[in-house]
């Protein structure tokens, strides 16, 4: 694979990772249903959709793997974290805490698995992570429920690990398909468990479209490229280029849900992206290259 069409296919996952943020905004956010119903949602179409492309191709989905327990196992803690998450703490910082923790997962990953990262992908790190913090910091008092900020946490750090888990992947369409097969029933243990909320509304049909839609192509098919990307990159590359997509959804707000374009938002987008750039210098994003 050369490394212009590897820097597409990363941009398009990045791309699919941010139109994750603002189907959720727009379905969450709007009151069109709520957090844990559209995780389900997103689990379940994702699983339906994956295996009905796997088995179409005459495959097997390998939901019976003794690795499923790592993929599966990390991708729901990202899907329930997340979801549970967004119910009490605000966007912006639940965002900072996420890419916090999957960048300390995947560099710490891969650092144990042998990756020695340059020095320059240190800072460029720091740098973009600074610019991140700038952007999405909410205004005025902060005020962070324990609860909120450990499931994000736990977010992050399952979402770190499924990507250092999808480095050895050989057929990231199956694989993935077979994550999301363990992971949709496991989403509704919480429903099982937990009391139900006395302010959660029925989910409309528009909420329900835009979960489905998240669940079968900017997760599903989204996370199925990323399994294909993730094993011709070291880990702190793929852990570095993640931090591009809070920019890239502020970026979809504005032009897609009217959101203010701020000062702020330029110049932190700016300082973020300027970061990334640093921190993978001239070097190549392919495994196996020198300083990756």
């Amino acid at each position: 694979m050369s490394a212009f069409r590897l820097s597409a296919l990363v941009t398009l996952a990045m791309l699919a990772f941010a139109a994750n943020s603002i189907l959720n905004r727009a379905a969450v956010g709007a009151g069109e249903i709520d957090a844990l119903s559209f995780a389900i949602v997103r689990a379940v179409s994702g699983a339906l959709v994956l295996s009905a492309l796997v088995l179409a191709r005459r495959r097997c989905v390998p939901v019976l793997k003794a690795r499923r327990v790592v993929g599966a196992g990390a991708l729901t803690l990202y899907l329930l974290g997340f979801s549970i998450a967004y119910v009490q703490i605000d966007a912006g910082l639940g965002a900072l805490i996420l890419f916090g923790a999957v960048q300390v997962t995947m560099f710490a990953g891969g650092v144990m698995g042998g990756d020695r990262p340059p020095v320059r992908r240190w800072i460029g790190a720091g740098v973009a992570l600074g610019g991140l913090a700038w952007l999405i910091w909410p205004a005025g008092s902060v005020s962070v429920p324990p609860i909120a900020a450990a499931a994000m946490l736990v977010a992050g750090i399952g979402w770190g690990v499924y990507s250092l888990a999808g480095r050895g992947a050989t057929d990231p369409l199956a694989e993935t398909a077979a994550n999301f097969a363990w992971a949709a029933p496991l989403c509704l243990l919480p429903v099982l468990v937990l009391p139900a909320s006395p302010e959660a509304a029925a989910p409309t049909d528009y909420g329900l479209a835009l979960a489905a839609i998240s669940g079968a192509v900017t997760s599903g098919l989204g996370y199925a490229l990323w399994y294909g990307v993730l094993p011709k990159m070291a880990a702190s590359v793929s852990g570095l280029v993640q931090l591009s997509v809070p920019v890239i959804a502020a970026a979809a707000g504005v032009i897609l849900l009217g959101e203010v374009l701020r000062l702020r938002m330029l110049g932190a987008g700016a300082l973020t992206l300027g970061g990334i750039a640093y921190g993978l210098g001239a070097v190549h994003m392919m495994r196996g290259s020198r300083g990756s």
